[in-house]
């Protein structure tokens, strides 16, 4: 059975690296839109990471504290940085579980990296 999700869900997914040679547990925020999350078996999700030195001036980075009610209400453990440029389709098999949920005010920011990555107007 596959995980129901929703944009703006922050769930832990068995993330694969780049090259294919294995994958990693991390959390991940749902990015695709909650008609195609309930039509599809696949969803688009972006990283997050605790790497966040690269955060600061980045347009497609946003950094969020893990004691802010947003860090809180995301379910995360560690500072961490949301990384609009690392973008995956997985199928939603890979979604371990769910732990928290992005406010709507963060997901207008996740959009807004979105757009940077993309270069979209």
């Amino acid at each position: 059975m596959t995980t129901a999700v929703l944009r703006g869900d922050v769930v832990l997914v068995d993330y694969p690296y780049t090259d294919r040679t294995g994958s990693k547990v991390r959390p991940c925020i749902v990015v695709q839109n909650d008609t195609d999350n309930l039509r599809l078996d696949d969803t688009i999700v972006v990283l997050l990471t605790s790497k966040t030195r690269f955060t600061p001036g980045s347009p497609t980075e946003i950094l969020i504290t893990a004691e802010s009610p947003v860090g809180r209400q995301a379910g995360l453990i560690f500072d961490s940085a949301v990384q609009g440029h690392n973008m995956l389709t997985i199928d939603r098999s890979f979604i371990r579980r769910k732990i928290g949920t992005m406010t709507v005010e963060t997901m207008s920011k996740v959009d807004n990296c979105l757009k940077a990555a993309l270069a979209l107007s």
